[in-house]
């Protein structure tokens, strides 16, 4: 079975191809092929996993290639990790949002509709050219912001482009965790909402609901991650436990000024982070994996740093320090290819799952997932105050989609001034304004 991973050259390529090590069942994958549009990248990823290969029988096939069509052709699945502008775009969406006093983060707010404004062009030709080169191949979506480019590329693919993140994966297993649950993989996890903006509204076990005892209990609630970071008093005031992104719509103001009063912002580190691991791999003489697990263990652990300094929350807990989007993908991947019947919290077309949401709709809810793709489960209303946020970030992601199809400048500025995290009209086109000065990707928007 072929994979190709777009994005190959990407910082977290490493952590998919070692949970491909790992499997060993029947119809695996036996080819990854790396695309990027950097060579260098390349380069250096092949060689970590060059090293995470040594010793192991069978390990994948790895080659790598510049050329998109040639990456795509004969795929059965494709992985799409992409980052158009880089981490430099990153740091630019963050630095300007952060001169208008709003914020600037990757997928969240004013830089969040930057970073969707040059990335969803990019991701339509590539589901384009693979309906064209690879008909029945299913394309799993790790760029973000993950909602909107999934359901850009639906447009054009649609049921086989799945949406992955793993924020509602490590939440679930968070509360499962504080809870007891042995297994963490036997609990049913009430999910929903859109790509990081989802609240988790019970927590199954056994037909039995745990989360009342979790929220009854002030000591236990604010034992965990999200618990210190909204505090106890707003996580019973909302009787739900809010995925961390919301962190940014709560408590707005406070997220903005930790980010403002920083050294650097989150892109601005990890592009100058990743500058490094990226230089020592030039190095042929480098350890590459070593280098690699180094500099992948200080990224997780200053993951949302500003916004848990803010809370007062202290540093990660050691057990959240593993990451896990890539299990997320192979058990899509494994779900799919074998038939593996499983249930995974993903990002898919609405159809009927949210009514205040038309059915094309993608949102980020529990799917079972077969041979035939992933359904998603019908779920309960969400309660007003969280439709509400829904219904308003759906409509800004439709002015995002409307923009990059027209490249209609007037229309980026409404997608931008409808946020209600953008406060202001004038504030919108002087964001548009300043995007478009510093990124040439919306050279479109005219």
């Amino acid at each position: 079975m072929k994979l190709t991973i777009l994005g190959g050259g990407g910082f977290r390529v490493p952590l998919v191809y070692g949970a491909l090590l790992a499997d060993r069942a029947e119809g695996r994958v036996t080819h990854v092929v790396l695309h990027d549009l950097d060579a260098g990248r390349l380069n250096a990823v092949t060689r970590v996993l060059a090293e995470q290969a040594a010793g192991v029988p069978d390990a994948p096939e790895v080659t790598a290639t510049t050329d998109l069509d040639e990456a795509l052709r004969g795929a059965d699945f494709v992985f799409s990790a992409i980052r158009v502008g880089g981490l430099e775009g990153r740091a630019n969406d963050e630095r300007v949002a952060l001169a208008e006093g709003v914020l600037g983060q990757e997928t969240v707010g004013a830089g969040g509709i930057a970073y969707g404004l040059r990335t969803v062009p990019v991701a339509v030709d590539i589901a384009q050219r693979v309906a064209r080169l690879a008909p029945d191949a299913w394309v799993i979506n790790f760029t973000n912001p993950a909602g909107l480019v999934t359901e850009a590329m639906s447009r054009h693919l649609g049921d086989r482009v799945i949406g992955i993140c793993d924020s509602p994966v490590g939440l679930g297993r968070r509360i499962a965790r504080v809870l007891g649950v042995k297994n963490p993989g036997e609990a049913w996890i009430d999910y929903v909402g859109l790509n990081h903006l989802g609240w988790v509204r019970g927590l199954r076990v056994a037909g039995r609901d745990e989360l009342p005892r979790l929220l009854a209990d002030p000591d236990l609630l604010g034992s965990f991650e999200e618990g210190k970071l909204f505090g106890v008093d707003w996580l019973r005031s909302l009787g739900a436990i809010p995925n961390e992104y919301l962190h940014y719509y709560y408590f707005n103001r406070e997220a903005v000024r930790a980010y403002q009063e920083a050294d650097k912002t989150r892109g601005a580190f990890l592009r100058d982070q990743q500058a490094g691991f990226y230089e020592q791999m030039r190095d042929p003489g480098a350890a590459a994996l070593e280098v690699w697990d180094r500099t992948r263990a200080e990224r997780e652990a200053t993951y949302m740093a500003e916004n848990r300094e803010t809370a007062g929350a202290g540093e990660r807990d050691a057990d959240d320090l593993s990451g896990g989007y890539e299990k997320v993908a192979l058990a899509l991947m494994r779900a799919i290819a074998r038939d593996e019947r499983t249930t995974l919290i993903l990002n898919v077309r609405n159809q009927n799952t949210l009514s205040v949401l038309d059915s094309d709709a993608v949102i980020e809810v529990p799917c079972l997932v077969d041979a035939n793709g992933a359904h998603p489960v019908a779920v309960a209303p969400l309660p007003d105050h969280a439709t509400g946020l829904v219904c308003s970030v759906k409509a800004v992601e439709r002015e995002v989609l409307a923009a990059a199809e027209s490249g209609s400048r007037t229309t980026a500025v409404k997608a931008f001034a409808l946020h209600p995290l953008v406060d202001s009209v004038n504030v919108a086109r002087r964001l548009v304004e300043g995007y478009s000065s510093v990124h040439p990707g919306l050279a479109y928007l005219k």
